[in-house]
């Protein structure tokens, strides 16, 4: 990813988690939002590879899968760093 798509990503990622949070402020409980996000990026990664007029395959499948557990993996490998850091930091 270029400097100017790692932004973009940043930027959007911040606009869909302040929006989750309005939606948690408006009274919609944590998971329903948590839920919420999951289907919708779902049916975004699917048009994102088919169009308005497809479906993954089960291969297709497997790469989102795959695409999303490495992503939870980063996220969890970076809010380990981060606990060390305040720890250590203490």
């Amino acid at each position: 990813m270029s400097d100017d798509q790692t932004q973009q990503h940043d930027d959007c990622m911040q606009r869909f988690i302040d929006l989750a949070n309005e939606m948690k402020d408006e009274g919609v409980p944590i998971n329903v939002v948590s839920w919420s996000l999951m289907t919708a990026s779902g049916i975004y990664s699917t048009y994102s590879v088919t169009g308005n007029s497809g479906g993954l395959n089960p291969s297709g499948i497997d790469k989102v899968v795959d695409a999303y557990k490495q992503n939870l993996t980063n996220i969890q490998a970076l809010k380990e760093a981060e606990d060390e850091q305040t720890k250590a930091s203490n």
